[in-house]
This record gives C-alpha cells, sequence and structure tokens, in this order.
C-alpha cells in the first residue's frame, strides 16, 4: 500500500490546489478566536482586529476573529465529500478587556457556523488538557460569589457534510481492513477523553513552539481511525506542526496539509525521518493492548465467538475478524511533499 502526503505553504481561505469533494475526512486545530498567541495572525488577516482588541471592544474583536474563519469552513464544505467527516479541535477563552472579564465561546460560534453551512452536528468529544496549574479557581478565590472555574477541556467539534451517511460497495475490503478493536471503540467513542498524553513530537525551538497550538499525536490518530478507512484523505487546513499528518501517515490514509509558515515544513523533514519507527511502536503497543485485554477477559472467564483472520488472536465483534494494520517500511521525499510505502503487519 502507498500513501501520499501533501504541503502546502498557502493560506487556508482558498483551497484551490484541491478539487471539489477530494477528501473525507478533516481533523484540524484553527487558531483560537480570543487568545492572546492569536492576535497577530488575526490582525493581520483584519486589522480591525487589533483595533478593537486596543479599544477594549472583545465582542466586537471575537465576531471579527470569526468571521476571518468562515472561508476556511465554506471551502472546508466545497472539497469535503458527501457524507465526509469534519473534526474541529478548539478551546474556549477567557479574557480580560478594559474592565470587563468574560468567556468567549469559540465552539458555539464554530457549531453555528459550520449548521449555517449545511454541516449536521454529531456528538462532540471533550478532551482534559494536562494542567499544571496549582489553582482551580480565577477571581476571588475561596470567597464566593465572584470566582470562576479553570478552563481545562477543549472540544472535538465532529460535522458531517450533508445529512447522509457515505456509502461503500458491499464489504468494501478497505472498510473491514480499518476496523478498530471493541475495547478502543469503548475509548475512542466515549464522548471525554482523559489521560493523553502531551504533544509526543516536541518542538526543541521555544518560539516555534510557542507559534504551534499542535495538539497531541493520540488526538487526531484516534480520529483518523474514527471516521475515514484506507484509501482516505484527511486534510488540515491549519497544519501547524505537522500532527495530522503524521498521524495520517501512521494510520496509512493520504493527507493534505495548508501552512502559512514555511518555517513549520523544515521541522517536520527532520521529524518524517523518524516516522517508521515511531509507527511501529504505536501499532504494536495497539496489538500488544488488544492481546493484553483478550487474555485478562479469558481469566475472567470471557470467551470469544470470533477469530481474526490476518492475526493469531481472537476479537469480539463479527465485523473486526479482517482488522489489518500497515506498518510504515519507509518514506520518500517528493516535489509536493512525501510517499509512504506501508506494509501489512501479519501474524499468521
Amino acid at each position: 500500500m502507498e500513501t501520499r502526503h501533501r504541503v502546502l505553504v498557502d493560506d487556508a481561505r482558498d483551497l484551490a490546489a484541491i478539487e471539489d469533494n477530494a477528501v473525507e475526512l478533516v481533523v484540524t486545530s484553527p487558531p483560537y478566536p480570543m487568545i492572546e498567541m492569536w492576535d497577530d495572525l488575526f490582525e493581520s488577516l483584519n486589522p480591525a482586529i487589533g483595533e478593537a482588541l486596543a479599544s477594549g471592544a472583545g465582542k466586537a474583536a471575537f465576531d471579527a476573529m470569526h468571521e476571518a474563519l468562515q472561508p476556511v469552513w465554506a471551502e472546508l464544505k466545497r472539497v469535503l465529500v458527501e457524507g465526509g467527516i469534519a473534526c474541529i479541535n478548539i478551546g474556549d477563552a477567557t479574557r480580560t478587556l478594559g474592565d470587563s472579564f468574560r468567556v468567549y465561546p469559540n465552539h458555539a460560534r464554530i457549531v453555528d457556523a459550520f449548521e449555517r453551512l449545511g454541516f449536521e452536528p454529531l456528538p462532540e468529544i471533550l478532551w482534559r488538557k494536562p494542567s499544571n496549574s496549582a489553582t482551580k479557581f480565577m477571581g476571588s478565590g475561596t470567597l464566593p460569589p465572584n470566582a470562576y472555574v479553570t478552563l481545562e477541556h477543549e472540544y472535538i467539534l465532529v460535522f458531517r457534510n450533508g445529512s447522509h451517511r457515505r456509502d461503500f460497495e458491499p464489504k468494501a475490503k478497505r472498510r473491514y481492513e480499518a476496523a478498530y478493536f471493541w475495547e478502543e471503540r469503548n475509548t475512542w467513542f466515549s464522548d471525554v477523553w482523559t489521560g493523553l498524553a502531551g504533544e509526543l513530537q516536541a518542538l526543541d525551538d521555544d518560539e516555534l513552539r510557542d507559534r504551534s497550538g499542535a495538539f497531541p499525536f493520540e488526538v487526531p490518530y484516534r480520529l483518523i481511525n474514527m471516521y475515514s478507512v484506507y484509501g482516505d484523505t484527511v486534510l488540515d487546513p491549519f497544519w501547524g506542526t505537522g500532527t495530522t499528518s503524521l498521524a495520517a501517515m501512521v494510520a496509512a490514509r493520504n493527507s493534505i496539509g495548508y501552512e502559512l509558515d514555511e518555517e513549520f515544513l523544515e521541522r517536520f523533514d527532520q521529524q518524517a525521518k523518524t516516522a517508521p519507527a515511531f509507527a511501529s511502536d504505536v501499532l504494536e503497543t495497539r496489538l500488544a493492548d488488544h492481546r493484553s485485554f483478550v487474555e485478562n477477559a479469558r481469566e475472567g472467564g470471557r470467551e470469544f465467538k470470533y477469530e481474526a483472520s490476518q492475526y493469531d488472536f481472537p476479537v469480539t465483534t463479527k465485523r473486526a475478524r479482517e482488522i489489518r494494520l500497515y506498518d510504515i517500511d519507509r518514506i520518500e521525499e517528493t516535489d509536493s511533499g512525501y510517499r509512504v510505502v506501508h506494509d501489512p503487519i501479519n501474524s499468521k
């Protein structure tokens, strides 16, 4: 199996290099409106945003920042196939401007924007971010009533493009091989994710790290396995450190990324060299975890009805019998990104 991974240094408000209906899944984390690290970016898109922030007009700045993101969402509508899924990782913001402290509900604005474009919202996921904060409140501390809760979660908003699910040919091999284990399903499809590790591919450059909004590898990796099949293409219009592309490589899907800052691409070139070893660790861990699940279940008296066709272990559900994981054999740089050759992992 081969996958292709393109990275374009361009503005995601115009995805001109992508044809209509060419993408099956979007996984991205946009710049968060009203988070200070993104102020300069939003001001570069609309100078009125900087003026609003300087004058303490938080609501006006908030509105204008979401208007600046709107062209990207409209382009996602165009490039996604009917029934394709968009997963948007976003956090709300708290901020003091002038005499006002308030929360800016970014997730609510994005839900509204996607609904107006004709996307259908699906159940969302909350994931708890690791926090080093020694305090769990803001405001007046232990005196009521003027303290505020600390935001320690982010949203993964999930949308379907249109009202119909994707169609597949009967018993499509690329779909059945992309099945996940029953115990993975129970974890991944919970509406609250906890215990996710920090960003696995940390940058060693402080300034680059400050400019990146990278989510942990586990976030896009889960979403790609949950909402796509082998042969699909995953798009990240806010590519950043390339975490989504790395996850797509490990999951044996194609990917496209858009990024304004070419320096991030240079960093990813270094990271791509380690992707085969990293992929092996991720995939072997999944297999080992399933074997442990089977062993523990059998010790508890459980019997399994189905055997995996490619592996020396049973599976819980009939649909998981054809599951097959693909390791990375090699990665080659191309004019537009990377070509990745995958080999199936077998144990029979």
